[in-house]
């Protein structure tokens, strides 16, 4: 008995270390990015559209994705700022390469 309650403890330190933290993390690394945002920065939404913020509030930012058009985004829809030529890493708080490393 005593060795299927350790067990049972083992499974959960597992899942915690494996699933929970690095969970965490990814969320805390997304707020981080989402309050850093400003007017001027270029971004990437999580629908994969580009643009540069014209204008932001406290939930809402305005995103210019061509020149004069303008659309309204929800701030925790942004997932990363856009790479600027010559930069390796996406700014997401991740430090990965951006792109999904497939090569052809």
């Amino acid at each position: 008995m005593i060795w299927l309650v350790l067990y049972f403890g083992l499974l959960v330190v597992a899942f915690f270390l494996l699933f929970v933290r690095p969970r965490s993390r990814q969320l805390a690394a997304h707020r981080a990015l989402v309050a850093s945002l400003s007017v001027g920065d270029e971004i990437i939404t999580s629908g994969g559209i580009y643009g540069t913020i014209r204008s932001a509030d406290e939930n809402v930012l305005g995103v210019e994705i061509t020149d004069g058009v303008v659309v309204r985004v929800a701030r925790t829809a942004v997932a990363s700022r856009a790479l600027q030529p010559g930069d390796e890493t996406r700014d997401d708080g991740t430090g990965s390469p951006q792109g999904d490393g497939a090569s052809g």
